[in-house]
């Protein structure tokens, strides 16, 4: 299924090719499809260039494939026990150079994490990041160190068959993309 945006600019195409579907097909992203989403990760801006993010990527079938759908809330298990791949995001709370508080970390994760969803929507790919998710469970499962906040959740691969959604999810996929107006993000405070 494609869902590109309607942009009042010209866009990169992979930018208003870029959304987040909850239906996948069932074609796995191949080896080097999923390095070259996760290398435009590499590449990302970030405060020193210090790169404080790092992934966990599970394809489904391999055993810790229940530990990642674990590690999200019910809702988003419902749909993105579908996916072909999930992972999490990870941020590295300090810099690596001084151990001082990193207090841009999330954010140069973001950069990150948005580099790599429209190089997916690129080649077709999408990933669905997912803010439901039960950190704890994830950082038990995953044996995540304690200087890393675990995130976020991501879904990754082809776009499916909205039908095989349940309802509620199915209405929500199939509706039309919107965004607020330009001018509400560009502001002045006084």
């Amino acid at each position: 299924m494609n869902n590109p945006a309607h942009t009042d600019k010209p866009l990169l195409d992979a930018i208003a090719k870029r959304w987040s579907p909850r239906a996948f097909s069932e074609r796995e992203p191949t080896d080097d499809e999923l390095e070259l989403v996760f290398e435009a990760a590499r590449w990302a801006p970030s405060c020193f260039n210090d790169q404080p993010w790092q992934y966990i990527v599970v394809r489904r079938g391999e055993p810790e494939y229940a530990d990642a759908v674990a590690g999200l809330v019910a809702a988003n298990q419902a749909w993105a026990g579908g996916a072909p791949v999930l992972g999490y995001s990870l941020a590295r709370r300090a810099f690596s150079q001084t151990g001082k508080p990193n207090p841009h970390a999330w954010h140069d994760l973001g950069a990150a994490s948005a580099l790599l969803s429209i190089q997916a929507a690129s080649i077709g790919m999408m990933v669905h990041q997912m803010a439901g998710i039960v950190a704890d469970v994830v950082r038990e499962r995953f044996a995540v160190p304690d200087e890393l906040d675990v995130v976020a959740g991501l879904a990754i691969g082809w776009p499916g068959d909205p039908e095989q959604l349940p309802e509620n999810y199915r209405a929500r996929e199939l509706a039309p993309r919107s965004r607020k107006d330009r001018a509400e993000m560009l502001v002045r405070f006084k």
